[in-house]
């Protein structure tokens, strides 16, 4: 079986602010992705930024066979969410904003307000596969690409730009603790033997604190001594499959210029120790080709594809 999760970019029908100008870029983008997802041949596909939800269902209709979807009824500000394909009927477990009731509202602008719940919501859902019952949550971290007042992408002095950085940091590690705390109520105590996995693009790399507060108790990850001695640690655990991606593969965003793995997979004691292999891109081939993004994502707007490559593990 393979799981994966991909950020499509933008999936707009066109005519909108935000996707394609025109039905032939549409067209091009949805058949780019379509080349994908069909080589990928996922089992269960997270995906992020679906900007409508008929241009989900536009891109699983191009796809052979039938997929279920489900999406998240939190979209953002610009009505970008998180979903699922899926071979298999789904069953939506958890779809939630919300911060844990012990975490305080953080700053997220010069206005000083803050914010009591994530920018974009985490779906999570139930399927039965061929092992058993899998259940998987997507979300959709706050990204690292800043924007500022009035729709700006460049800041006005550097201490506006630290500012927002900040501001960026505090609620992406927001975000991070209250997927934690969803990832908690999926395991309930009982990751040694029930399969769950965590996926999506976080917006932050392998060794990241943002990335790092998902894990749960430290002391066991792929590639350390720990791995292989059992602690009780191993019920509320979360594995990053990261160290077993081979490691010219390593990163599913290039980011003015620089390779970036910020789209994760993390997956439960049960399901860590049945992994066969992981990648990005497609299976079996090079290191991905992606295009370098810059600070505007206005620029892509009419591009092919996603900047974003898929992230995958194939679990035996």
């Amino acid at each position: 079986m393979l799981l994966g999760t991909w950020n499509l970019e933008n999936l707009y029908r066109p005519g909108g602010p935000y996707g394609p100008n025109d039905k032939a870029a549409y067209e091009t983008k949805l058949a780019s992705l379509t080349a994908v997802i069909t080589e990928l041949d996922p089992a269960l596909l997270g995906v992020q930024e679906v900007g409508e939800p008929g241009a989900l269902e536009d891109l699983a209709g191009m796809l052979d066979g039938d997929w279920h979807l489900a999406l998240s009824a939190h979209p953002d500000g610009r009505g970008i969410r998180v979903g699922f394909l899926s071979r298999t009927e789904l069953r939506v477990v958890a779809d939630t904003t919300a911060f844990p009731a012990k975490l305080r509202p953080v700053q997220e602008d010069d206005s000083g307000e803050g914010v009591s719940q994530a920018g974009r919501g985490f779906l999570a859902v139930t399927t039965e596969t061929g092992a058993g019952s899998l259940t998987v949550a997507v979300s959709h971290l706050k990204s690292k690409l800043l924007s500022y007042p009035g729709g700006r992408f460049v800041p006005k002095d550097e201490g506006e730009r630290a500012r927002f950085g900040a501001y960026a940091l505090y609620r992406r590690a927001a975000e991070a603790t209250a997927l934690r705390a969803l990832a908690d109520e999926l395991l309930a105590g009982e990751g040694r033997t029930r399969d769950v996995a965590v996926l999506g693009d976080m917006n932050d790399e392998v060794l990241a604190a943002t990335t790092q507060i998902l894990l749960g108790p430290p002391g066991s990850e792929f590639g350390t001594p720990g791995f292989d001695r059992p602690d009780k640690g191993d019920a509320v655990r979360l594995w990053d499959v990261a160290p077993l991606i081979p490691a010219d593969q390593r990163y599913s965003r290039v980011n003015s210029g620089r390779r970036e793995l910020i789209d994760h997979i993390l997956v439960s004691h049960h399901l860590a120790h049945r992994i066969a292999e992981a990648g990005t891109g497609l299976p079996g081939a090079q290191a991905p080709r992606l295009p370098s993004v810059g600070p505007d994502p206005a620029e892509r707007r009419d591009a092919p594809g996603s900047d974003h490559a898929p992230v995958w593990v194939r679990i035996g």
